[in-house]
């Protein structure tokens, strides 16, 4: 009954155009460039064609990249015995920071015009930050429900 979880939290960061969205920017994108790299070609400027094949590779490697980082994780989970921070990078490479949910500190950093800047769990000397990725309003909504939960596990 002590480790039954009082409150669990999956963050993901935010990616605001899916995989469809996607392939149809891409088509379009490379529709429009080869129809300007055809009229290059056709009035002889053949290095030009080239570059236009380069402006989709540098496109395509962009969102490759910003989709493999929309791959990272946290698991947040709160007992009354435990509080833990399952972190999962892109690689799949995982790191777990163990708190006593009694010693642990939640410490938010604000800023007046754009809100919570920094998330950051401390105790036992160590200390993790947490949601890093989220954006204002998630921010602002974990930082409520996280506090909360510690404030009921510890009785307040």
């Amino acid at each position: 009954m002590a480790d039954t979880p009082v409150f669990e939290a999956l963050l993901t960061p935010h990616r605001s155009l899916g995989r469809g969205g996607f392939a149809i920017l891409m088509s379009i994108t490379a529709a429009l460039c080869l129809a300007h790299g055809a009229v290059f070609l056709a009035a002889g400027a053949w290095p030009i064609f080239a570059f236009f094949g380069l402006d989709i590779l540098l496109l395509y490697g962009a969102f490759w990249l910003n989709y493999r980082s929309g791959r990272a994780r946290e698991h947040v989970s709160v007992s009354r015995t435990n509080l833990s921070i399952r972190k999962i990078a892109p690689s799949g490479r995982m790191a777990e920071h163990r708190f006593n949910p009694f010693w642990a500190r939640f410490a938010v950093a604000r800023h007046d015009e754009i809100g919570i800047t920094r998330m950051q769990v401390k105790g036992e000397g160590r200390a993790t930050d947490v949601g890093s990725f989220l954006n204002p309003d998630d921010r602002e909504s974990f930082a409520r429900a996280f506090a909360g939960a510690l404030a009921k596990v510890r009785g307040r």
